[in-house]
């Protein structure tokens, strides 16, 4: 017949030899013990941990002992989750060994997992913040491409913003008393209008049509009348 109390005692003994600094019992009938695991730390010195609550039943180590999360640090709603489950399997594998030291080195191990973790998580968010970074410079160098429809977008709301510009100077000047410009005075002030024919005829490829009835035909003109009437010593004489 297994001595349930003898294995019980011995195994407390053993634990909290292994355990000194973390390892507290809370109560002798039935005999309950907390035990604080630690993860190791991680790369920027961070820790995660908890303190497992354990209590002996009559029957263990045939039976497995009850534990809970007594309190943690750290860690995730789904990470304590994690760690009950995790418990719950490795008592089940052990049933009639006594098994704290086991339970407690399983859940060491997760904890560590759980910091490589929060580890793998920082430097996935450094690579999407770079990776960004990367894209909002990328369309910063190359800009908007044009299209014909955001360049026609453009083009009205330019020609309609230099309108506007145009109108609030008349305006200014008519305020001034400056006398409005002539066409000729407009040619000149805006050399621009020098070539606007030419380019006029480059763009419409030099077909430009001229409607002839609105000139005399040239043999309807009285120019021989004009020839024979044309003396070049009267001219010479009206210079004198």
């Amino acid at each position: 017949m297994t001595d349930f109390v003898e294995e019980q005692r011995n195994e407390l003994e053993a634990i909290e030899s292994i355990y000194p600094d973390s390892f507290t019992v809370l109560s002798e009938d039935p005999t309950s013990f907390t035990i604080t695991v630690t993860s190791d730390a991680g790369e920027s010195g961070e820790t995660v941990d908890t303190t497992l609550k354990f209590t002996y039943v009559e029957k263990y180590p045939d039976e497995p002992p009850l534990w809970e999360i007594h309190s943690q640090e750290n860690l995730e709603d789904s990470d304590v989750e994690d760690i009950l489950t995790l418990l719950q399997q490795q008592a089940e594998e052990n049933l009639g060994m006594v098994m704290i030291f086991t339970l407690v080195t399983a859940v060491q191990e997760k904890l560590n997992e759980i910091v490589d973790g929060m580890k793998n998580r920082r430097e996935e968010e450094k690579l999407r913040k770079e990776k960004e970074a990367e894209e909002a410079e990328k369309v910063a160098f190359q800009g908007t491409v044009v299209t014909i429809e955001n360049f026609l977008v453009w083009k009205a709301k330019f020609e309609l913003e230099m309108a506007e510009l145009r109108r609030k100077k008349q305006k200014e000047e008519e305020q001034a008393g400056k006398p409005k410009l002539t066409g000729k005075q407009l040619f000149e002030r805006d050399h621009n209008l020098d070539t606007s024919d030419i380019q006029f005829l480059e763009d419409a490829g030099n077909n430009v049509e001229v409607d002839e009835s609105l000139f005399q035909d040239i043999e309807d003109l009285d120019l021989e009348e004009d020839d024979q009437n044309f003396d070049p010593l009267e001219m010479g004489s009206d210079e004198d």
